[in-house]
């Protein structure tokens, strides 16, 4: 039993509390899940045993030209599939012991520990999940995140998506340009534009084009030392929310390195988001889970926070890595 009565009810109505704003904390440390919460691409679902994205991976294979009383086809063409992901858990506690109560006591003292326990907490969650976006989804034998690693694959001629075997589904692929395989050298300041352009390109269909480009450390400083100081045009919205970024074409081009990056090395992610979904639980949508716990065996209690969900892709195609 905690020895300190008023401490359950200070856990749990403090994180109830601050479950909003870490959840939105989130958005603003990571420049992909900001710019799906600006697209309206944070898509919180329900329930169910997955999460599932319906994909519209052909033409109607009825049309045709025709003439006079010409016989028309009217098969019925599948046109319609669905990915469907795993829902990935994710939490972090937040405790304090008998003694360290005593050793505080007085509710101010109290709140004071906690508040910079649960900062940390806080901080744990965000620095983890913004490295599982990136990340090819295998670590903790697959309970992580399946990210743009995954999502948009250095080789996307393998491996399952979202149940979907690319091997066998061309329409599942993104682009993947390698510098020194496809373009002839190693990136370099003179040449990483012309590598964008080429990934950029295999990209667009009508109006429908890349609207963010993640880069690491690397890729970032080639392409500012590609550009003329007067062609260097900054993203007003990107920096306002507190991001690193440059245009190319009409694209935000976002630096995350330096200290702590998460994009893997010499990659640049060139990103459609209409086609990519952040997709948490309606409930566990960073969180306090359930009430706060009692140790039966130590004079401890105990509160988690979490999250369920996964980053979901609906487009393929129109997805793309350039990659040394």
């Amino acid at each position: 039993m905690s020895s300190t009565p008023y401490l359950s009810e200070l856990v749990t109505s403090t994180l109830a509390g601050r479950s909003g704003s870490l959840a939105d904390n989130m958005t603003k440390n990571n420049a992909l899940l900001f710019r799906l919460q600006k697209k309206d691409n944070l898509k919180p679902f329900s329930g169910g045993r997955s999460i599932i994205e319906e994909l519209e991976y052909a033409e109607n294979s009825t049309f045709q030209r025709y003439s006079g009383y010409e016989t028309l086809n009217i098969a019925p063409s599948e046109v319609f599939t669905a990915a469907e992901y795993d829902i990935k858990q994710a939490a972090v506690a937040v405790s304090i012991s008998g003694l360290e109560q005593l050793q505080n006591s007085g509710t101010e003292a109290v709140i004071e520990l906690m508040e910079s326990r649960l900062k940390n907490a806080e901080r744990t969650m965000i620095n983890n999940i913004a490295a599982d976006l990136y990340s090819d989804g295998t670590a903790d034998s697959g309970k992580q995140i399946g990210g743009l690693q995954l999502l948009v694959a250095d080789d996307p001629t393998t491996g399952t998506v979202g149940g979907i075997d690319r091997a066998s589904w061309s329409f599942w692929r993104n682009v993947s340009y390698d510098c020194t395989t496809d373009g002839g050298a190693s990136a370099t300041g003179s040449n990483i534009q012309q590598y964008m352009n080429a990934v950029w390109l295999q990209l667009v269909r009508g109006t429908d084009r890349p609207d963010l480009i993640i880069a690491d450390n690397n890729f970032y400083k080639l392409y500012l030392e590609s550009l003329q100081a007067v062609q260097r045009v900054a993203s007003n919205e990107m920096a306002d929310a507190g991001f690193t970024s440059v245009k190319f074409m009409d694209a935000d081009v976002v630096f995350d390195g330096g200290y702590g990056g998460n994009a893997p090395d010499n990659h640049m992610y060139f990103i459609n988001s209409n086609y990519l979904k952040w997709r948490p639980h309606k409930d566990r949508n960073m969180v306090p889970i359930g009430p706060e716990r009692f140790s039966t065996n130590q004079d401890a209690t105990v509160q988690l926070i979490g999250v369920a969900g996964n980053l979901c892709l609906s487009n393929a195609f129109l997805q793309g890595v350039l990659k040394d």
